[in-house]
């Protein structure tokens, strides 16, 4: 039902109509100043269920945001806080319009499911272009939500709407394929698994089924009831499509950025935590994409925090002020890069010009039959260990100085298998002096590593236009079977980090055939109960046979092929810093 009024400090417009060229009906709501006239725009389009309040779809993590980042709830009353969305309390009284678009087939909007597909990239074009003749607004739409709304957001800046003026794209990513659903070539389990808890509950048609809005006190799912079987008939099969697609190809291409493409003002933030899903592409869309203003920001702990706090939301405002607004506020000398660079005991700003850093020395750490990591080659042989196993930790020796580590790292390995493929499952981890694990608060689990890198051998072909010694690219275009018993040289890529390793502390890499595992006491909630990856785990049975995967694989260690990791060491870690 539609609603207009004026209450909370803003005019308020519930489920407005907007009828795609295909004749589907999708709703919105748009929250603007209640002083008459044009004002620039920030759109989302998303499946979460625009009326759906953060604190009762997502409970744990409100009360868990709120308490321990106060600046969060403050100045507002809250009423129209929605999972990664902006709070409109906090930006129509800087005479912002805050549209919020439910998705084909979600919350009030109908149609049928089928995430990040060309039908939906072409609803959010139309809707750019619809806003921005609107009587309410000044032709500048902007782009600002966090992970899907940043990743359809990639997607639509590689079209250029004619009226899309900025996009904020906040810890999201642009390759399906690369950044989320196959690591490496591996399946994650996270999306089926995100199907079924955020998308399936607020699905257009549960109607008087569904939740039940704060504000209005409507069906944020429609009003229209559906059956099981009627609501399965308007969503596609998420898992099975991703499990039906082991290779890149078209139908990850069409859910994909073409980064070359965008040519509108960027705004990139990642998380150094964010491994699984909201690290990658952020750096990748950043390094590639053809605008000429363009900026980085990476930021750690929970996939929430910083989007919402007085830091996060001041960064925003300056970026959109800029370019939506024709603001005089400094942005056109704001550094291009702005890292919050990790420490055992937090974060400290540093403003740079480029990533990867221009000074960045390329570090190799030799692998050595004696599972250690040596900046020269030693003994020759091998190693063996079981896929399901603990696989192989090489450690350095204590530092004797603080060292920074800031950028993308890489390994390469010589293997072999005992079967036809291998899975790869790296990780980088800090241990201090008396061999004590140190993790870090990442944005799906509180307990994630340095950094996380994976590789199915079968998939080791690199694109040697894309590809970097620091950052090997994959086509992941077909499979190569190994020979059982062969060795085989494997890059792998390690995504990018950052850390400051104070003295005595040891780094090591683990190498292994299944999801990196904390030993840190394990959350009573949660996937694994939060083990140190979060939703990300490579469980599918469909993907991951175990007559193929739960092998035996062997590290080679020969003159002429050493296996080594390559690490991103900053000189005079202390440079730039603010």
């Amino acid at each position: 039902m539609r609603i207009t009024d004026r209450k909370d400090g803003m005019k308020r417009d519930f489920n407005v109509e907007i009828t795609m060229s295909d004749g589907i009906i999708l709703r919105a709501d748009v929250f603007g100043p209640e002083d008459e006239g044009r004002y620039p725009v920030l759109l989302t389009y998303g499946p979460y269920a625009k009326g759906l309040a953060f604190q009762d779809g997502y409970p744990l993590a409100w009360n868990a945001m709120c308490t321990e980042h106060p600046d969060i709830p403050y100045g507002s009353s809250n009423l129209y806080q929605s999972w990664e969305l902006v709070d409109p309390e906090k930006w129509v009284p800087d005479g912002y319009v805050c549209l919020r678009v439910d998705s084909r087939g979600c919350g009030c909007s109908e149609g049928y499911v089928d995430h990040f597909s060309r039908r939906e990239t072409q609803d959010l074009y139309e809707i750019i272009e619809w806003a921005a003749v609107q009587p309410w607004s000044n032709g500048k739409i902007g782009l600002n939500g966090i992970s899907y709304y940043s990743m359809n957001a990639w997607h639509i800046a590689s079209k250029n709407p004619p009226h899309l003026a900025a996009v904020c794209c906040w810890e999201g990513c642009g390759d399906w394929y690369r950044d989320a659903t196959h690591h490496g070539g591996i399946m994650s389990m996270f999306w089926p698994e995100w199907y079924e808890k955020q998308v399936k509950t607020v699905q257009y048609g549960l109607g008087d089924r569904g939740w039940k809005s704060r504000v209005t006190g409507d069906n944020v799912s429609g009003d229209v009831t559906m059956s099981d079987e009627e609501l399965a008939a308007n969503r596609c099969l998420l898992g099975d499509d991703l499990a039906e697609h082991p290779l890149d190809g078209s139908y990850y291409r069409e859910r994909s950025a073409v980064y070359e493409d965008i040519q509108v003002p960027l705004l990139s933030a990642a998380n150094w935590g964010g491994i699984g899903l909201h690290t990658r592409g952020n750096f990748e869309g950043f390094m590639r994409a053809g605008s000429g203003e363009k900026w980085l920001e990476a930021h750690g702990l929970e996939h929430w925090t910083h989007f919402y706090t007085d830091y996060g939301v001041e960064l925003q405002k300056r970026f959109f002020g800029y370019f939506l607004k024709g603001e005089k506020n400094g942005w056109d000398k704001q550094p291009k890069v702005q890292l919050n660079i990790r420490h055992t005991d937090g974060f400290v700003p540093r403003s740079e010009q480029e990533w990867p850093l221009a000074r960045t020395q390329w570090k190799k750490y030799y692998l050595t039959p004696k599972q250690m990591l040596k900046e020269a080659p030693e003994d020759t042989g091998t190693l063996t260990y079981e896929a399901m196993g603990d696989g192989l930790t090489f450690l350095t020796a204590p530092f004797e100085k603080e060292t920074e580590l800031c950028g993308p790292a890489a390994a390469k390995l010589f293997l072999s298998s005992d079967t036809c493929d291998a899975d790869l499952f790296l990780a980088l981890r800090l241990f201090t002096p008396d061999m004590k694990e140190i993790t870090f608060k990442g944005s799906n689990d509180p307990h994630t590593p340095v950094s996380l890198g994976w590789l199915r051998a079968s998939h080791r072909k690199l694109d040697p236009v894309q590809s970097r010694p620091y950052m090997p690219y994959h086509t992941h275009d077909e499979l190569q079977f190994l020979e059982p018993g062969s060795v085989y040289e494997l890059d792998v890529e390690i995504l990018p980090t950052s850390i400051v390793i104070p003295p005595g502390y040891r780094l090591a890499l683990s190498v292994r055939g299944k999801d990196y595992e904390t030993a840190a006491e394990p959350l009573p909630y949660g996937p694994d109960k939060f083990r140190g990856v979060g939703p990300h785990r490579h469980t599918e049975a469909r993907d991951r046979k175990k007559e193929i995967f739960h092998n035996h694989v062997t590290l080679h260690f020969e003159k002429e092929q050493m296996p080594y990791v390559l690490l991103p060491v900053i000189p005079g870690g202390e440079q730039g810093k603010e």
